[in-house]
């Protein structure tokens, strides 16, 4: 039986009165202006980011974006000038708008998602849907030829013409389907073109700036072994040119962005930590170190407008940012930084000239806006606040601190302190750690932990050990960590701001969301005599359940050799298995319609917590996802988080 995906999708044009102009008239008070004693309500820190992920079209002068519609997230289309209204892209409730991007000024395309049952399994589903640039028309892209996993798109043509490179698999049900095949999709037909077949354990794909598939990644579970393929160009044949073991310290070099000369650009950790070099092909020699960083590893690069050479590197030091090569970015990013003081700006969008950019303008206190800057008249326009209610506000301070973790081990993390009580010592705290877990928090607006710090609490956010960012070495120290050291390493927390009187040890609860949440349950299952309370959102609490869950959300098919060398003993660190342990009230919170971490995570901790005698509470969300996507959600999860808090861990 051939496998039919089933994204039960039917997208309607919408024009929402409430979405928010093109040019933002607001006609309230500057917030900068009220006073700064006054409290801010609990529905300020719920409501919904005005725009979100802002692209600007090709021709600059429209813009899409998600917006917040009566409580929801709604995928907008925005004129930056003339009268014309905004039009929107409605979803149903179990489908996600992952990302969006233009193809050229008629055409855009759009990354979906869905949970669907196959075989008795649930699966993650994702397909790409072209519209055009007017809402009034939609493509599926191959939606019924194509497996699990349809969505990577590799290239964008350059030329104007709606034309890109889609990686998708073909089918599920023997290998060759699954191995993703790359098309070249007319996205206003949806005629498709096979420009390279699937390959066995080939699961990513590179393609330059001409739309030429270069190379693959290539990697076999079970021998644990991984290889990249090259070519010079779409006539030739793939050949390996590199091989790993997965016992070597060191990862294969893949070429990110072709350069006409022939060599390539790449990042690689030689020397511990993550940097740009240039790199000769196809020996994959290793040349000029083109940029790094002092003890951290590089985001990711920008390209320039054709794709064959490097623009720009992000990078996350206290807060993220780029650093341009391109000297007109340079000086725009300058004379912008010149401009808002100790805010911090990011340019994220522009069109086929850069001529015309979308900036976000904010600081780590305050959540800032979108703004429109024009090269032709050198002058920033508003477009939106982030948020409608707080608008320039600025509320607790943030900052970065490091402390030594038991085995001396260094950790950063990121502090908010409470701004109604700054001069207070021994204050009551919250250890809120990051999902990922290979991830990392730093310094910028976050609207769970401000309202935390509303409160009155200290929020400290450790970038334990495997958190990205730091280095193969630091990333290393998180193997087999899961609830172990990792677990440590928040704790620890707890025992550096004692001792330096910023927080009461006999005062502290753990909150999380995802692997976040994953630590909350295990910090009261097994540190309950630190805490006084634990707070859960869509958190992990069976790992070899989640193995057998999703394979997109542990990076494709190699979750089941990631995932092990994370936690080797899934039981023994799985808090469910645990229940008769907990020792400390326990809060679970989680999304019936989230589609990264299964309801049923919680649903089983609770069952097991019940049976057990127990303190808990256990909340469902009818319509909740993983990411807070719905306002009303936002709202119920900050009431029953204070409430709980009041009760457990008073401020």
């Amino acid at each position: 039986m051939r496998f039919v995906a089933a994204i039960g999708l039917v997208l309607a044009t919408v024009a929402p009165a409430q979405t928010p102009p093109p040019a933002d008239k607001s006609a309230k008070v500057d917030a900068a202006k009220v006073d700064p004693a006054t409290p801010v309500p609990i529905e300020a820190f719920a409501e919904l980011p005005s725009i979100e992920s802002p692209k600007l079209s090709p021709d600059g002068t429209r813009v899409v974006a998600k917006s917040a519609i009566g409580g929801k997230q709604v995928l907008v289309l925005s004129q930056l000038s003339g009268d014309a209204r905004n039009v929107g892209l409605g979803t149903p409730e179990d489908t996600d708008i992952n990302w969006w991007r233009w193809v050229n000024d008629d055409w855009l395309i759009v990354g979906l998602g869905t949970q669907q049952l196959l075989y008795g399994n649930e699966y993650y589903v994702t397909r790409v849907l072209s519209v055009k640039a007017d809402f009034k028309t939609t493509r599926r892209l191959d939606w019924d030829k194509s497996g699990l996993r349809a969505d990577d798109v590799l290239w964008v043509a350059h030329d104007g013409s709606p034309r890109i490179l889609l990686s998708r698999q073909t089918g599920i049900e023997n290998e060759s389907d699954f191995n993703p095949t790359v098309f070249e999709v007319d996205v206003s037909t949806g005629k498709s073109r096979r420009v390279a077949d699937g390959r066995p354990n080939v699961y990513s794909w590179y393609a330059d700036g001409q739309g030429q598939v270069r190379a693959a990644y290539q990697y076999n579970d079970q021998s644990r072994r991984s290889a990249l393929l090259y070519r010079a160009n779409n006539t030739e044949s793939f050949r390996v040119i590199a091989r790993r073991e997965r016992k070597d310290d060191d990862g294969l070099t893949i070429p990110i962005t072709f350069r006409t000369d022939g060599s390539a650009i790449a990042l690689d950790d030689e020397g511990g930590f993550t940097s740009v070099y240039q790199v000769s092909l196809p020996d994959l020699a290793l040349g000029k170190k083109l940029y790094s960083l002092e003890g951290y590893d590089i985001d990711g690069i920008i390209d320039n407008a054709d794709e064959n050479d490097v623009a720009g590197v992000t990078v996350t030091e206290r807060y993220g940012r780029t650093t341009w090569f391109d000297e007109k970015l340079k000086t725009l990013q300058t004379d912008i930084n010149a401009s808002i003081g100790d805010r911090r700006a990011r340019i994220v969008s522009w069109d086929r000239k850069r001529d015309k950019f979308l900036v976000e303008v904010a600081a780590a206190s305050q959540p800032g806006g979108l703004y429109y800057w024009d090269s032709a008249f050198s002058r920033m326009q508003r477009i939106a606040w982030n948020s409608k209610t707080l608008q320039s506000r600025r509320l607790s301070p943030v900052g970065t601190i490091r402390y030594a973790a038991r085995d001396g081990t260094l950790i950063e993390a990121v502090l908010t302190m409470p701004r109604h009580r700054l001069n207070q010592k021994n204050l009551p705290l919250i250890v809120l750690p990051h999902g990922g877990p290979s991830a990392r928090d730093s310094e910028g607006w976050d609207w769970w932990t401000q309202y935390l710090a509303e409160l009155g609490y200290v929020v400290i956010q450790p970038n334990y050990r495997g958190s990205s960012g730091y280095g193969t070495a630091f990333a290393r120290k998180g193997a087999g960590e899961w609830g172990l050291k990792m677990q440590d390493d928040l704790n620890d927390a707890v025992t550096h701001l004692a001792k330096e009187g910023i927080a009461d040890p006999k005062r502290a609860c753990m909150v999380g969301a995802s692997y976040g949440g994953y630590a909350a349950m295990r910090a009261a299952q097994r540190d309950g005599n630190l805490y006084r309370c634990a707070i859960s959102y869509a958190g992990v609490s069976d790992l070899a359940a989640l193995r057998r869950y999703d394979s997109q959300f542990l990076n494709g098919r190699t979750i089941g050799d990631w995932l092990r060398s994370q936690a080797p003993d899934f039981q023994t660190v799985s808090p469910r298995f645990h229940a008769a342990d907990f020792s400390t009230p326990i809060l679970l919170m989680h999304g019936k319609v989230d589609k990264r971490v299964p309801v049923a995570q919680s649903r089983m901790l609770a069952a097991e917590l019940k049976r057990a005698g127990k303190s808990y509470r256990y909340v469902e969300q009818p319509l909740g996802d993983h990411f807070f996507s719905r306002g009303e959600d936002r709202l119920q999860f900050l009431q029953e988080m204070t409430a709980f808090l009041k009760e457990h861990n008073p401020a």
